[in-house]
């Protein structure tokens, strides 16, 4: 596969190759992964390795034949991963080898989460690192002995060779075998280990809030705004959380971070200046060079933390910014169904970034000469480039900046500017895509729901709304079995592998935006339903949760994946759905479950803030002030716009917000809440409720600004 022009049509070829007809082992053209839904695994199906996907077949053969499994873990929009199959796996040489000797497994990490977390677990413990594509070496019961990332083909750069490791493992299989199987008993003792550590529940407190401001500010980068050293990462939610922070203690420089490292990002070559959406990470500390890859789950997370900007600091710059990056989200990632796609890959035509990058002629030719200059002038277009040989557009300065450094018009230099990006863009779309990883994902949608209800609400933007009920929809009309289990993964009409923790979390994420957002009961009865399934199939009995269902496949252990990473951990969303579920429905002991499972991850909170910003987000969620605003009104068709407004236009992350509709006695029965509240002698009326304790009602827009202004921040 020479580029990911290549990949794309390989996919959508193979996903068309009629396997009715093909042995159960693929057959001569294929191997195993030819039957598989996964656009990984698709990519895969053509090696002459004899890959089999996850499943008792393979580990049967395994021991059968007395033989290792050789794993392999990776995704379809990852750079290393492909170059590691153009290498290795595409080889005859290490294919004829590892196939005589070996039993071959193939994962997609965004399939199943918990493979991936369990041996990425054992990565880490075995190496101190790990990442993607991730290999390793166990015994046919599963247990781990051998564990790297990317591995080369020969040695090179002072890393050995993959044909020279797998050599050694197979001789040490057959001579020291004890030894190999002592150390995959001992690595999965101490999975178990870590999953099952006792925890100690602490009183909720402030203070780690406190140290969690000081830490991030103590590692802040004043020159080029972000945290710590390169790469830098986008991590929205650590950026959600400052804003409280900032608001909680009255902290200005919180916010500010936060404001300058979403004008970096959004300035920088992170962010895709013509087709808009923000790129995996920048390698450097100025947010110049990305990897070029985009992930769904970016996007929703840094267009959260765009409105949470806006409406802090009321610039409609980080307005705009939601608005771009939803435009890609819906323009490149949207399923014609409405759900939406993974994500695009950081390669085209054989190399990284090439979709991205231009020359100053080839600017010239799509605008023009005197158009092409304005633009190479303010996005640092230049002939010697800044990423090999080319260039990606980036702002050193915003346009007004920029405007008043050139003594230009501010309207007239930002209209030709758009001018200007509207032509390229046109012009790059004909360029070679990367290819784009077309399966759907229940909880990266419930992340993408939730950012689409919010931005719709904030910005009043109704189609936002309807796009997000519609990916909703979408969820429980394909991805839920009839027993109202919800399913992982979906492609080409197929609905597979049981949901997981993060799946249930996201997605009721997701409906709580969209209840709040629109308004619809039944967005807030799913979310409770979601809730109560989590219970059921996730609880450890204990306060806590696992990442698998009881009714799920359990890899080595029933994980827990607790550190906030580039995505949230699915246990700290769970506790802030459980904050905002048990305030909109008056339910104490939802609240009382988010309040425990908080307390026991105290110790880790304080020791380690900056990994655990969710939890701290449903930390300063529990400690309050909570506040409930009912709307009431006459009119059914639409809530009272003014008193409406007033609440969204301020940044009150601790308020949930409901809507009375007269007639809406699915509400009544999901929440006390509304009881008796009602219009006031006709006109529309707002009642603040603060700690079960509600205030008399207010029917102007003015007197609910006095009311939410009072409110305490912390």
């Amino acid at each position: 596969m020479s580029s990911n022009h290549d990949r794309d049509d390989t996919v959508q070829r193979l996903s068309r190759v009629d396997t009715g007809k093909l042995p159960a082992d693929g057959g001569k053209q294929y191997n195993r992964l030819i039957f598989e839904k996964s656009p990984y695994l698709l990519q895969h199906a053509e090696n002459p390795m004899d890959w089999y996907p996850w499943g008792e077949e393979a580990f049967t053969r395994a021991r059968v034949e007395d033989k290792p499994v050789f794993l392999s873990i990776g995704y379809s929009t990852c750079h290393w991963c492909h170059v590691m199959e153009k290498e290795s796996f595409e080889s005859k040489q290490v294919a004829k080898f590892i196939n005589r000797h070996f039993i071959s497994i193939k994962v997609d990490r965004e399939e199943r989460p918990d493979i991936d977390s369990t041996y990425m677990n054992v990565c880490q413990i075995m190496t101190g690192s790990g990442g993607w594509p991730l290999n390793l070496v166990l015994t046919p019961e599963k247990k781990p002995f051998f564990a790297g990332t990317f591995i080369p083909r020969e040695p090179r750069g002072g890393m050995i060779g993959l044909i020279q490791i797998m050599e050694k493992i197979n001789d040490l299989w057959k001579t020291e075998r004890d030894k190999l199987l002592h150390t995959g008993d001992e690595l999965t003792v101490a999975l178990n280990t870590m999953h099952n550590e006792p925890a100690t529940k602490h009183p909720l407190k402030d203070s780690v809030l406190r140290k969690a401001f000081a830490e991030f500010h103590s590692s802040f980068d004043y020159r080029n705004a972000g945290f710590g050293h390169a790469p830098k990462f986008p991590t929205p939610h650590n950026l959600s959380l400052l804003l409280r922070l900032g608001r909680r203690f009255d902290e200005k420089q919180a916010q500010a971070m936060v404001l300058q490292t979403l004008q970096a990002m959004r300035l920088g070559g992170i962010y895709d200046q013509v087709g808009f959406g923000i790129h995996r990470y920048s390698v450097d500390d100025r947010w110049l060079v990305p990897h070029f890859e985009k992930m769904l789950y970016d996007q929703a997370l840094t267009v959260l933390a765009c409105l949470d900007a806006y409406q802090a600091s009321a610039d409609d710059f980080f307005a705009q910014t939601a608005r771009e990056i939803l435009s890609y989200v819906t323009r490149d990632l949207a399923d014609p169904q409405g759900a939406f796609y993974c994500g695009e890959d950081a390669d085209s035509e054989g190399a990284e970034g090439t979709f991205y990058l231009w020359t100053p002629r080839e600017v010239e030719q799509a605008l023009g000469a005197d158009l092409a200059k304005v633009f190479c002038r303010s996005f640092d277009v230049t002939e010697g480039g800044n990423f090999e040989g080319k260039s990606i557009p980036h702002l050193k300065e915003d346009v007004a900046a920029l405007a008043k450094r050139v003594k230009a018009d501010e309207g007239e230099l930002a209209e030709l500017l758009e001018q200007a990006r509207q032509k390229l863009f046109e012009v790059r779309e004909q360029r070679v895509r990367p290819h784009r990883d077309d399966k759907v994902l229940t909880g990266w949608n419930g992340l993408a729901i939730a950012a689409l209800a919010r931005a719709g609400a904030i910005l009043d933007d109704r189609k936002l709304l309807d796009q997000a009920e519609t990916a909703a929809r979408f969820i429980f009309n394909k991805l839920r079995a009839p027993n109202g289990r919800l399913l992982r993964r979906w492609r080409l009409g197929d609905a597979s592998i049981p949901a997981f923790l993060e799946d249930y979390a996201y997605l009721t994420w997701g409906l709580i935006e969209l209840y709040q957002a629109g308004f619809d009961s039944w967005a807030l009865e799913e979310a409770l339903t979601l809730s109560r399934q989590i219970e059921e199939l996730f609880s450890d009995n204990q306060g806590g949760y696992f990442d698998t269902g009881s009714d799920a496949e359990t890899i080595l252990s029933r994980g827990r994946s607790m550190q906030d990473g580039a995505l949230p951990s699915a246990h700290s969303v769970t506790a802030c759905n459980l904050l905002r579920l048990g305030r909109i429905t008056a339910d104490s002991a939802m609240e009382e479950r988010a309040s425990n499972l908080i307390a026991a991850r105290l110790d880790h909170l304080e020791s380690y803030p900056q990994a655990f910003a969710q939890w701290l987000t449903a930390l300063d969620l529990a400690l309050g002030p909570a506040q409930e605003v009912v709307l009431a009104a006459e009119d059914k068709g639409t809530p009272p716009a003014e008193l409406l407004q007033v609440v969204r236009r301020r940044f009150l992350p601790n308020t949930q917000l409901l809507w009375n509709r007269p007639g809406d006695k699915k509400l009544a029965t999901l929440t006390p809440l509304t009881a008796g509240k009602t219009a006031l002698k006709g006109n529309p009326a707002a009642y603040l409720c603060r700690n079960r304790s509600c205030q008399a009602p207010v029917t102007s827009a003015e007197e609910l600004e006095k009311l939410l202004d009072k409110e305490p921040c912390g």
